[in-house]
């Protein structure tokens, strides 16, 4: 067995650990896994079809990573580029057709056409529109310094609402919208090679359902999606991130637990928010079942449930949390100046900071933390407290934006 096959059975029946191996680690190496379906380990995913008249490729690669997607794609077959299908517009998905095109040129082939949903074009205008705001919260998300947005985009040549199959070179292939991680994505299912190509509706990781600094997410829509998919028996599924599932009982059950998860999240919030319950009181109470998150392909080491509850109720209940104090609040200095007194000035705040981080009640001593360091923001030893807090915090969490967030943090004060 090669070896992306190898370790998704090794993951799946638990012989190897996520804790161990990330499955979102790009293996950057090409595997045929049916006959004419070739799949590229990369970050993200690559799905390559050869077909009687040229390949077809579901993602092309990211912005950092697509040179070395068409490597390997081109060390598996010479054919043109047919048709990319976009799953959706996130840029590490997008950035491998002018590889492909470039040679149509100079081959005299004809040019590739790129298909993705309506909604696409939108995100790649907001995309420019914001690059300054992705780059910062791209760097902080992922830890990388000096990283830079892209702001020139491959546009699709060819847009579709709902559905839409299209027969290339005698392969048929059937696109399908949901909402989900995003609002453009698309799943694409090939009937005779029984093949789903799932994008980022599965990732091999608790869904990216509540991403604290991006846009809106559609968990109840994205649970939908994934019991359609599930109804298909496909024998192949091929995630956006992680690995292959082989087999039409695994696949079912991955993508109706991942369906049962996201369903939990959803009908749990809103149901607390039909008898007026607060977005604190929402958080405490809603948990997903623990068998679901014992799963090695619901791990929350990406995303996790708290954060997708949130992003329930943003979806219906807008950024009012429920507590009237926070609806036109005191300057955050202010507020952490007046506790600071009652406390007996920052430098206390920070020691009980300190305390309660050693207890292990990491949540509280941040709260102290971050108001004595705005009450204080030039005292060295107060931020030597905040560091050493936020650190502590972030080596506690398994997801990988908690982490990186509270990271973010504690490198903040050690500046």
């Amino acid at each position: 067995m090669a070896r992306i096959n190898d370790l998704a059975e090794k993951l799946w029946t638990g012989a190897t650990s996520t804790r161990t191996h990330h499955p979102w680690a790009p293996l950057q190496e090409l595997e045929e896994v049916d006959r004419d379906v070739a799949f590229v380990s990369s970050f993200a995913n690559v799905t390559a079809i050869n077909t009687d008249d040229g390949l077809v490729l579901i993602d092309t690669g990211s912005f950092l990573l697509a040179g070395q997607v068409h490597a390997l794609v081109r060390g598996w077959s010479s054919r043109r580029l047919h048709t990319a299908i976009y799953t959706h517009g996130h840029v590490d998905h997008v950035f491998g057709t002018g590889a492909y095109e470039e040679e149509s040129r100079d081959k005299g082939w004809p040019a590739p056409q790129v298909i993705a949903h309506e909604a696409l074009p939108a995100r790649f205008d907001r995309y420019v529109q914001t690059a300054g705001l992705n780059r910062s919260i791209n760097a902080r998300q992922f830890r990388s310094a000096g990283f830079e947005w892209p702001t020139h985009y491959r546009y699709p040549d060819r847009l579709y609402r709902e559905t839409l199959a299209l027969d290339v070179g005698g392969t048929r292939f059937e696109l399908h919208h949901a909402r989900g991680e995003t609002d453009d994505h698309t799943w694409t299912w090939l009937p005779e090679h029984r093949v789903l190509a799932t994008g980022d509706l599965f990732i091999w990781a608790t869904p990216n359902a509540g991403n604290p600094q991006k846009v809106q997410r559609y968990p109840g829509d994205w649970a939908r999606a994934l019991r359609t998919m599930a109804e298909l028996r496909a024998e192949l599924l091929l995630p956006g991130h992680g690995l292959p599932i082989r087999g039409a009982a695994r696949v079912e059950q991955a993508l109706g637990e991942t369906a049962e998860l996201l369903e939990v999240l959803h009908d749990e919030t809103l149901r607390l928010m039909n008898q007026g319950a607060t977005l604190e009181e929402c958080l405490r109470a809603v948990r997903p079942p623990a068998r679901l998150l014992e799963r090695p392909y619901l791990q929350p080491i990406y995303d996790e449930p708290e954060f997708v509850v949130r992003n329930v109720w943003r979806l219906y209940g807008g950024w009012y949390d429920g507590n009237p104090a926070h609806l036109k609040p005191a300057p955050e200095s202010s507020l952490a100046t007046e506790i600071a007194t009652l406390a007996g000035g920052p430098g206390r705040l920070a020691e009980r900071a300190a305390e309660l981080a050693e207890r292990g009640e990491l949540a509280l001593a941040c709260h102290l933390a971050e108001f004595a360091s705005r009450a204080a923001p030039a005292d060295a030893g107060v931020h030597a407290v905040r560091s050493a807090v936020y650190a502590k915090r972030a080596a506690s969490e398994r997801s990988l934006m908690a982490r990186s967030i509270f990271q973010g943090a504690a490198e903040e004060s050690e500046t």
